[in-house]
């Protein structure tokens, strides 16, 4: 009875020494976290509608930035766009000549109407007046009198619209006609700007470098503005997307250094860097109540891959190694 007695304390013992040696070597372990790859993908399309012309690339190839990649048929906007030039210089035409005002020639001509018109309700006056004294004798009828006094009234009348018209030739046009004009010689400017703008936008670029992921139609389609084209890997920037319980989220600083390994390459790791931890938890349960269920919080990582290569690829499962000096602390 004593020997078993002795025998069930000597593995407790033993258990509880094996214990405390198995705590202390995971506390001397480095901090070890399981990802995946995460690569930007940009689905490319044209700004402007039309029928897609040609695609200068495939699946695959690899992509520069500022590269054409496709183009649309330009000929639609070529012509509306020298039809927007062609209303500017009309407007143009139009502003300068209400800026410029009237020529010299047309104020000689409404000066000599003046002097016509001055004439003109001279001799109606004094007709008029002669008018007056034949019927203060009664050598004529007051309708003689009557006509004569009409003609004086339009001649004088004559006179003043043709000094008014004078008046407007030297004096220009109202300052609200050539604010119109010079308006609507913005408008023309602009609308130039924005058929140069349509006629550039049917030219596909790539807006970074990257690989050609999907090709999703073919020359001769009808597309709409907006429709997807094609989809585009970019090779900058790279990052994996880990995962760190509570216990140990003191170890993830932003800036802080990290090994990630692949399967393929396990001898042969690539640099990284924490660019990203969130504020807020995942995967939180409903209600947090004791100790242990606090345990199961877990916040994201963004870790950016320094180094990157093209065997790096969308979703590819990694391992996150930290330095030595990063300990798994539990205490």
């Amino acid at each position: 009875m004593r020997k078993s007695i002795a025998a069930v304390l000597a593995v407790i013992v033993l258990l509880a020494v094996g214990g405390w040696l198995w705590q202390q070597s995971q506390k001397d372990k480095p901090l070890t976290l399981y990802g995946n790859v995460d690569i930007r993908t940009v689905n490319m399309s044209f700004r402007v509608s039309g029928r897609l012309e040609a695609l200068n690339v495939d699946e695959g190839d690899a992509i520069k930035a500022g590269q054409e990649l496709g183009t649309l048929d330009r000929a639609p906007y070529v012509n509306a766009l020298h039809q927007a030039e062609a209303n500017a210089q009309a407007a143009q035409a139009q502003y300068d000549l209400v800026k410029a005002g009237y020529r010299a020639e047309e104020i000689a001509q409404a000066a000599a109407a003046v002097r016509q018109a001055q004439a003109v309700a001279a001799y109606a006056q004094n007709f008029y007046q002669r008018q007056q004294g034949l019927w203060k004798t009664r050598v004529i009828p007051a309708n003689d009198l009557e006509n004569a006094r009409s003609s004086r009234d339009q001649a004088q009348a004559n006179l003043k619209a043709a000094q008014d018209k004078l008046n407007q030739f030297r004096t220009g046009n109202r300052p609200q006609e050539i604010a119109q004009a010079k308006a609507s010689l913005a408008q023309a400017a602009a609308r130039v700007a924005q058929s140069k703008l349509d006629l550039q936008d049917t030219t596909l670029v790539a807006p970074s470098d990257g690989t050609l992921l999907t090709r999703a139609v073919e020359p001769g389609t009808m597309l709409n503005a907006g429709n997807p084209v094609l989809t585009l890997s970019l090779t900058r920037p790279v990052w994996v997307r880990a995962y760190i319980d509570e216990i140990n989220l003191g170890q993830a600083q932003p800036g802080q250094t990290v090994l990630i390994y692949t399967d393929g390459r396990p001898d042969k790791p690539y640099q990284g860097k924490i660019g990203f931890v969130s504020p807020t938890a995942e995967f939180t349960p409903k209600t947090v109540e004791t100790p242990d269920l606090r345990t199961d919080l877990v916040y994201r990582l963004r870790i950016i891959v320094t180094d990157p290569d093209n065997a790096l690829r969308q979703g590819m499962p990694v391992t996150v190694h930290f330095s030595d000096g990063a300990r798994n602390d539990r205490r």
